[in-house]
């Protein structure tokens, strides 16, 4: 089994690279600092949301991808994730207002 790094400091060094290239990133609900899943709430400048979580690719590599609801609104997306906090506490949320959301996620979440 490959080591993981911790889910906080994964989430904190996505909101300090997304903040600093000039977008907003807010924790909306924080997890288990260790071994949390995180599920990225995209909005990408005010646009429709979009869901994006941790997964393994075809080749057993980790990749993100979709989840839950992809169009929408606002009020939809808060009810999602606020039923997936639900079933799961130790889910971290955060949301991102960036262009490119998925790349920023992607160069955090997906450590080789």
């Amino acid at each position: 089994m490959t080591p993981r790094l911790a889910s906080g400091l994964l989430v904190n060094a996505l909101v300090r690279r997304v903040n600093a290239a000039g977008g907003s990133a807010m924790v909306l609900a924080k997890g288990d600092a260790d071994a949390g899943a995180i599920l990225i709430l995209a909005v990408e400048r005010g646009g429709s949301p979009r869901f994006l979580e941790r997964g393994i690719g075809p080749t057993g590599a980790v990749v993100l991808v979709d989840s839950g609801p992809q169009s929408g609104d606002e009020i939809e997306a808060t009810a999602y994730w606020q039923r997936r906090r639900e079933r799961d506490p130790d889910l971290w949320v955060v949301e991102l207002d960036i262009v490119d959301a998925q790349r920023f996620a992607a160069e955090i979440m997906t450590e080789p």
